[in-house]
């Protein structure tokens, strides 16, 4: 259950809280290339998401575990498709951007200098040590930090309680929640799985409780 706004969207207030260079760039629509380093399930892919959505971009996605210099090939070529018959500009937003080699970095980055992409990488390592130079002097990084307890527990009540794309309004015991908000470590993903899996254990006229876990 991705946030659809920024407004939706729990923790990292260091970077997208109100008044941080971030979320004022978003805002005014004045976005550049970016690098997203911090662990799992801390919302890298969302906020690439909210920033493209939000600027009415095109967003393409890639996985840099199963994506080479053909398909960033193709992305530029959509983008430039895009530019041209619709007028917006193009998010491309490379998850685990770490795991491209210097020669495929190299691939897409005179298409940020250009400006046919604006380039969003998401990593869980250092990218001093796994980025070229190019790259991360064409691009500002933000370290995204692992969800708090209580930011979890927000996640996890708000799924249960939506009833458009969440759990349908179902009844969360609150010691549930604060047990899964602490057994996800940080990690909204799994969070949410720890909350389907708990919802398919209990009852549906009982709501999710510790009890039926």
């Amino acid at each position: 259950m991705r946030p659809r706004t920024l407004d939706e969207f729990v923790g990292q207030a260091q970077v997208v809280g109100e008044g941080k260079p971030l979320r004022q760039a978003i805002a005014s629509d004045r976005y550049h290339s970016m690098i997203f380093w911090g662990p799992p399930g801390t919302g890298k892919t969302t906020l690439a998401r909210l920033i493209a959505a939000h600027s009415g971009a095109h967003f393409i996605s890639l996985s840099a575990v199963l994506s080479g210099v053909k398909e960033i090939r193709a992305a530029v070529a959509e983008a430039r498709r895009v530019r041209q018959e619709e007028g917006r500009p193009t998010v491309l937003f490379i998850d685990e951007v770490h795991r491209f080699n210097k020669s495929q970095q190299d691939a897409f980055l005179p298409h940020v200098e250009d400006g046919t992409l604006v380039f969003i990488g998401a990593t869980t390592e250092n990218p001093s040590f796994e980025l070229n130079n190019a790259l991360l002097s064409r691009a500002r990084t933000y370290v995204l930090k692992g969800l708090s307890p209580e930011e979890l527990e927000q996640v996890v009540e708000r799924a249960a309680a939506d009833t458009e794309r969440g759990l349908g309004g179902v009844r969360l015991d609150p010691e549930l929640r604060r047990l899964l908000a602490e057994a996800a470590d940080g990690d909204a993903r799994r969070a949410l799985n720890l909350l389907e899996l708990a919802a398919d254990l209990s009852a549906p006229e009982e709501g999710i409780s510790r009890r039926a876990v």
